[in-house]
């Protein structure tokens, strides 16, 4: 059958939305879902879209991973809820995928599913020591202070000592760094959740360190989180002039990149400004340290079983290819003494039941968002009507916006299949799926029961004088949502 003839005949299936409906299914309500979700209404008349989330709450990292001192970053809230709002689309939170509904029971139910859930898990260092308490993935400590159902109960001890090491230096790295030393009273009006505001105010920590395997030419962060960070009142930035000696090939890379020769600049007048003022006792202190990389956590003598520092190798670049450096280990090691650690090397994405994954890459295995198994004789081959997006796609990587390209993307490979025919099945759609969420007793919460949850948090900060105070707990949110 050419393209033609079968978009002919599609065309003819769905000419009638009301009783021949697209049905399409996204699980995740973050980004990438949204963006996908937005596409399809745009571009297919006849979809009807659910989207289901495990989370009570929609919105995924908008919500839980933008940091609160970002408002302006949050604003994509807006844009999506008028997704939600549209006539053809439907959100579901408290749904789980895996307990509550199974990916194949999906498949039967949907024309299209597609698989947005993100990255909910982290990368590992497999280094001695990494179960000490008092090590934590950015992600949990991300989702502590942006009050996070399911970590709102971390309790990170804060007090301890004043000192904590953050491991990365991307920007994860940097919000997190900026979180712990940013003076509390400019955080009082923002959206953090309360009992992290609360920590922090009690905070000992004076010294946060940022700690790269490689050098300051190579930090994987952005010129504009650098210079927020960089201008938190009443820090002190520390950096060794050694560290900001480049090489031919640091050159080579700064020439090629403007970004990280921005960075570099940044950096460097940064070190020229603290070498010229004398550190106060009062401020509170942000080192960056480049070149090194972990070995192997310390344990306390006084408390078994906590964290008491970090040993750390010294490394130097070996260039792999044109315009590539990597960090080599030397062999020479020295300790740095913290009461807390943070590893903010990378999330990671959990499989599923009945799903294709890539365990090394933490991916779905894909083609332009069309999920791909192989076969017994290694052969690729698609699963049809199944679609990935997001950083289950492509991986933990990108900015918010970065995911609109990436719907785009996959919601082409969509359109692709149904002009060949791939969707013109009877599916139950949305009204299977209530039958059988009813039927497993699941409490779902629509977009209306999530707008009762938005009232309250935003009732609860105008009698604290800021725009929300989030609601942290399962029970709390289910309880607003039904209320």
């Amino acid at each position: 059958m050419s393209r033609y003839l079968a978009r002919f005949l599609v065309s003819r299936y769905f000419s009638s939305a009301s009783s021949r409906p697209l049905h399409v299914c996204i699980v995740g309500s973050g980004p990438a879902g949204f963006y996908t979700a937005d596409k399809l209404l745009k571009a297919h008349g006849e979809a009807r879209i659910d989207i289901i989330d495990r989370l009570p709450t929609p919105f995924g990292l908008v919500r839980s991973g933008v940091a609160p001192d970002h408002p302006d970053t949050k604003n994509a809230i807006n844009q999506f809820s008028l997704v939600a709002q549209h006539k053809r689309c439907s959100f579901y939170g408290n749904v789980k995928l895996g307990s509550d509904l199974l990916l194949s029971e999906l498949r039967d139910l949907y024309h299209v599913v597609v698989l947005a859930y993100g990255a909910e898990s982290d990368k590992d260092l497999g280094i001695p020591g990494e179960r000490l308490s008092g090590i934590y993935s950015a992600r949990e400590f991300v989702w502590w202070y942006n009050g996070h159902p399911d970590y709102s109960s971390l309790k990170p001890d804060l007090k301890r000592s004043d000192t904590a090491v953050i491991l990365g230096q991307g920007n994860v790295a940097l919000d997190v760094a900026r979180i712990l030393l940013r003076p509390t009273t400019e955080l009082a009006s923002t959206d953090i959740a309360r009992h992290a505001l609360s920590a922090l105010e009690e905070s000992s920590i004076r010294k946060v360190y940022l700690i790269g395997r490689r050098g300051p030419v190579q930090a994987a962060l952005t010129a504009k989180e650098l210079r927020e960070v960089l201008g938190i009142k009443n820090l002190h930035v520390r950096i060794k002039e050694t560290d900001l000696n480049v090489t031919p090939a640091d050159e080579e890379e700064m020439k090629n990149s403007r970004a990280r020769k921005r960075i570099y600049e940044l950096l460097s007048k940064a070190a020229a400004a603290a070498g010229t003022s004398e550190a106060d006792p009062d401020q509170r202190e942000l080192h960056f340290v480049f070149f090194r990389q972990p070995d192997q956590f310390l344990e306390s003598d006084e408390r078994r079983g906590q964290v008491s520092g970090v040993n750390l190798e010294k490394t130097i670049l070996e260039s792999v290819e044109s315009g590539k450096q990597i960090a080599v280990g030397t062999g020479e090691f020295e300790d740095l003494s913290c009461s807390m650690v943070l590893k903010a090397i990378g999330y990671k994405s959990v499989p599923i039941n009945g799903l294709p994954f890539d365990h090394k890459k933490g991916i779905v295995p894909n083609v332009s968002g069309r999920v791909v198994s192989q076969t017994s004789g290694g052969i690729s081959q698609n699963e049809p009507g199944l679609y990935v997006c997001g950083w289950l796609k492509r991986g933990p990587v990108g900015i918010i916006g970065t995911n609109l390209y990436c719907a785009e993307e996959t919601v082409g490979s969509i359109s692709e299949d149904i002009a060949e025919g791939v969707c013109t099945s009877v599916k139950a759609g949305s009204k299977g799926l209530m039958e059988l969420l009813e039927k497993r007793n699941v409490k779902k919460v629509d977009f209306s029961g999530w707008e009762k949850i938005d009232a309250k948090e935003k009732q609860m900060g105008s009698e604290r004088n800021k725009d929300r105070e989030k609601l942290v707990s399962w029970e709390d949110l289910l309880a607003a949502a039904a209320s």
